[in-house]
């Protein structure tokens, strides 16, 4: 390529083969983000909620490869050839070409932890606790990529690393006695996966707080409530508090109390409850029939109290459902059996 008319330091044969390095870059990079990295994903992920196919890489990691490509072209072409270029410029590029190359890496590396997910989770009875384990999963990869980041940055500057290794001693100790509660609050976490009193998704109560768990993070567990609000809760404090977990119900409990006029037929009640008892036993959707039971609870002057007890699934919509049901069931019973229910406001009206 010597001997060419050069441009701005390049012969026309080395700048059109620099022009087709940057081409060529580029299409590396869309085809990593576009092709490869889908591919990959489609073959080893464990999961079927995500197609691999239509999942594109983060932008981060397309010009990750697409600078890794023009460096290492560059650095070929210097070796194998003799280029017409300003070799004080094209040093400059290949440094820039490389630290741009690392720096890309540790943003796609961050970016990529988010992918954890489809990696852990899988399909089955554990998938609860598997997407309990990506949550945590994401943080620490997150934290790792951060200090290894620190680290490589560091050596990219030119700093001394055993002077900062060495130095991380004393800091280290400080930072621990002033992070203590941070510390506890990484073992809390590592407690809940192991113990797993929750999972994501679950519904909980704790510290006067209930809702659904959203993420378990290596610092606190985030909550959505029922009013649509985010709580966030220390992992300490949570190993530390009784712990109420809906979701692991095996059932639910359904509890209406009825309540008649105080001159009802001492017969007509049994008859009564033994009905209603019968009747609610009859539908699939009650269980536990041997601690199931409706009954006269108490007497008082003015009405007379039936309580019940009734069981079904672990679903609140099955609950909702069947305790309507049960409300009309008891109705229609009430009315077969000339029973009257108690009426206060007209009872007031009567004593006046």
């Amino acid at each position: 390529m010597a001997g060419e008319p050069s441009v701005m330091g390049f012969s026309g044969g080395t700048l059109t083969v620099f022009i087709a390095v940057i081409l060529l870059s580029g299409m590396a990079a869309v085809l990593a983000r576009r092709l490869i990295f889908p591919m990959l994903m489609d073959v080893l992920s464990k999961t079927d909620r995500i197609d691999g196919k239509t999942l594109f890489a983060p932008k981060s990691l397309g010009w990750m490869i697409g600078f890794l490509v023009m460096h290492l072209a560059i650095d070929w072409i210097g070796t194998n050839s003799e280029p017409v270029w300003d070799e004080e410029l094209m040093s400059t590029v290949s440094s820039a070409t490389w630290a741009a190359f690392v720096l890309l890496m540790l943003l796609a590396a961050y970016r990529l932890v988010d992918y954890l997910d489809v990696f852990i989770v899988v399909e089955g009875d554990d998938m609860a606790a598997r997407r309990s384990l990506a949550s945590v999963a994401e943080s620490v990869g997150r934290l790792a990529v951060v200090v290894a980041g620190v680290f490589i940055i560091a050596g990219l500057s030119g700093m001394d690393l055993n002077g900062l290794i060495a130095g991380l001693g004393i800091t280290g100790l400080a930072l621990a006695l002033a992070a203590k509660d941070s510390v506890a609050n990484v073992f809390g976490a590592i407690s809940i996966l192991i113990d797993k009193p929750f999972n994501v998704g679950d519904w909980i109560v704790v510290e006067d707080v209930e809702g659904e768990v959203v993420t378990i993070g290596l610092r606190t567990t985030l909550i959505r409530t029922s009013a649509d609000t985010m709580v966030s809760i220390p992992n300490s404090n949570i190993t530390n508090s009784p712990v109420e977990n809906f979701s692991q119900r095996r059932f639910r409990r359904i509890r209406p109390t009825l309540e008649f006029e105080a001159d009802s037929d001492q017969a007509s009640l049994r008859k009564f409850c033994d009905s209603l008892c019968s009747q609610v036993l009859d539908d699939s959707r009650a269980t536990k029939p041997e601690d199931s039971w409706a009954r006269v609870q108490s007497f008082a002057p003015s009405k007379v109290t039936v309580a019940t007890n009734f069981y079904c699934g672990s679903s609140g919509k099955t609950q909702r459902e069947l305790t309507e049901d049960i409300l009309m069931m008891a109705r229609a019973r009430a009315s077969e059996h000339g029973l009257k229910f108690h009426e206060p406001r007209r009872r007031e009206h009567q004593s006046l």
